[in-house]
């Protein structure tokens, strides 16, 4: 199974990309993450915002594969703790189709994204800088991927 991180922003700066590439690195082939990346809508002093995020949402539709199972990032999302994502992925797993996670700019999602997401998922009731949720991610997926196979990492 392949996990694409399709994410709204580019050009991180080297401490995300660092960071995102060491727990990523880490994922085993069965469990593959790979990140995408789609440019941001133009925002500015009198940028429709509205039409940046549905924009956007036309991007990232278009780089969903056939058949992933799509799962949303959301403030409306279930919350999971580390052993729930653990269950999810197991799930996913036995699932047998390709997961792909999709996480907004800073205004959110598409409302055509959230509709075609099989799942939503909210991180945190805290707000994170949108490059950091990368490296979040990254991380709790290969967390939840030690917990399923008893290693260390997570003790």
């Amino acid at each position: 199974m392949q996990i694409q991180l399709l994410c709204i922003g580019n050009r991180m700066p080297g401490w995300v990309v660092a960071g995102y590439q060491e727990y990523a690195k880490r994922m085993p082939r069965e469990c593959e993450l790979r990140l995408r990346e789609i440019p941001p809508g133009k925002r500015g002093k009198n940028a429709d915002i509205d039409r940046a995020v549905e924009e956007e949402g036309h991007k990232m539709q278009a780089s969903i594969p056939a058949g992933d199972r799509v799962v949303a990032l959301d403030l409306s999302g279930v919350e999971w703790s580390t052993v729930q994502l653990a269950e999810a992925l197991s799930r996913w797993l036995g699932d047998g189709r390709n997961v792909t996670l999709l996480v907004g700019g800073p205004d959110g999602l598409s409302q055509a994204c959230l509709a075609r997401a099989d799942e939503r998922w909210r991180l945190s009731a805290l707000t994170f800088p949108h490059p950091l949720v990368r490296i979040i991610l990254a991380e709790q997926l290969y967390r939840a991927w030690g917990i399923l196979h008893n290693h260390p990492y997570h003790r």
